[in-house]
């Protein structure tokens, strides 16, 4: 149920991701929704932002120790991830932690989606640290990647084309090239 709530609000966003709605795609029994979400729609989609965030964390937690990981290797990855998503749903599906973020009225909700964006930006800092940019620059290009990278799945999706996608990624990538080089 968790999984099809977050198909749910990367496709359609979050007045469309209702227990009616995450039934249907997932074939749960509706006393199911309802035993596993009794405090209602915000208790599924806040379990959604969270497992939606974990997936990425896990994916760069999976490169960290592999030695020598570069940061634009890292900038690659984690735009590797959307432009893969835009690509494989034809541009019809974004970020579900994205989409809590611009359509909650709850402020609990908007808090859960901004926790998940710090801890994106904090894994990421932490990695280009690693990777040799300093402190500060490592905060600020994942700061930067988050949000360029979340702007540019919202653009393509619009456009239905990853066009503008691979223009904010060679921008990224570009960047990245400047930073990580000898003496910067």
């Amino acid at each position: 149920m968790i999984d099809g709530a977050i198909r749910l609000l990367a496709q359609r966003g979050l007045q469309a991701t209702s227990f009616a709605e995450v039934l249907a795609v997932t074939g749960a029994p509706r006393g199911s929704i309802y035993h596993h979400f009794p405090e209602g729609k915000d208790q599924l989609v806040k379990a959604a932002v969270d497992r939606a965030g974990a997936h990425a964390l896990q994916a760069l937690e999976g490169q960290e120790g592999q030695g020598g990981e570069s940061a634009e290797n890292l900038t690659a990855l984690f735009l590797g991830f959307w432009r893969e998503l835009l690509v494989r749903t034809q541009c019809r599906a974004g970020c579900a932690v994205l989409a809590v973020a611009v359509a909650t009225d709850s402020q609990d909700l908007l808090q859960h989606a901004g926790s998940v964006f710090r801890s994106w930006r904090g894994q990421l800092a932490a990695m280009f640290e690693q990777a040799g940019l300093s402190a500060q620059q490592a905060a600020q290009f994942a700061a930067i990647l988050v949000a360029a990278s979340e702007g540019a799945v919202a653009l393509s999706r619009a456009e239905q084309s990853v066009e503008p996608f691979d223009l904010v990624a060679e921008q990224l990538l570009a960047q990245i090239r400047l930073l990580s080089a000898p003496g910067q």
